[in-house]
């Protein structure tokens, strides 16, 4: 094992469960525009790569669809609005986070949710724990490109060498390589362990404590 200096963690799934939240708006827009609505299972799948994809996944047809543009932007203005209704760090998370920033250890989240999400739920729960949290946004490649975490490990004024990420997808094990980092995959979020080493991931923990050991 290998003591970092800093740990960049994923948002949804990893930090947080915003599972019934994005379950809830998701199907507000399709109700909305009359479409069918999706189980909380359906969404699980859906989520990883953005929520522009995540539409894409949830309303029939995707982008062909002639609402897809207001299903969408539908989406996102109920989900500004209600994405602190269940939202909840999974147990242990804070506990963590306070071990990690009592050791002197540097803290960012990057997340493929979009930025004003990724900073209010960051400030909402997290506070001074985490003093870098990149979304996404125009400009800048979402996950698995290596984008967001290049310009979080900026600002954290980071090097690979010490760093390592942590997330719960195989999304989370793509973006790592490509950003030259260790990746550490959490059991407790979006992906089973089977489907995680499917898409290569070597190093599991299966509670927040554990990764403070890394």
């Amino acid at each position: 094992m290998k003591e970092y200096q800093n740990y960049i963690f994923d948002l949804d799934g990893t930090l947080l469960n915003t599972l019934q939240d994005l379950t809830a708006s998701t199907n507000y827009a399709l109700r909305t525009w009359n479409m069918p609505e999706h189980s909380v299972d359906d969404i699980r799948r859906f989520v990883g790569n953005g929520v522009k994809l995540l539409m894409q996944r949830a309303v029939p047809n995707g982008l062909d669809n002639p609402h897809f543009e207001e299903a969408y932007r539908t989406f996102r203005e109920h989900y500004l609005e209600h994405s602190l209704d269940t939202t909840q760090p999974y147990p242990g998370i804070m506990q963590m986070l306070g071990t990690l920033k009592e050791s002197g250890k540097g803290i960012a989240v990057v997340s493929n949710k979009f930025n004003a999400a990724t900073q209010d739920l960051c400030h909402h729960f997290f506070g001074d724990y985490v003093t870098v949290a990149v979304g996404e946004r125009e400009g800048i490649r979402k996950k698995p490109a290596p984008d967001t975490v290049i310009e979080a490990m900026r600002q954290m004024e980071a090097m690979v060498k010490n760093s390592v990420y942590i997330g719960d997808s195989d999304v989370d094990v793509a973006v790592a390589r490509n950003s030259g980092l260790p990746c550490i995959s959490v059991l407790w979020g979006f992906r089973d362990k089977e489907f995680l080493m499917e898409n290569g991931a070597t190093v599991f923990v299966e509670k927040p404590e554990e990764v403070v050991v890394w």
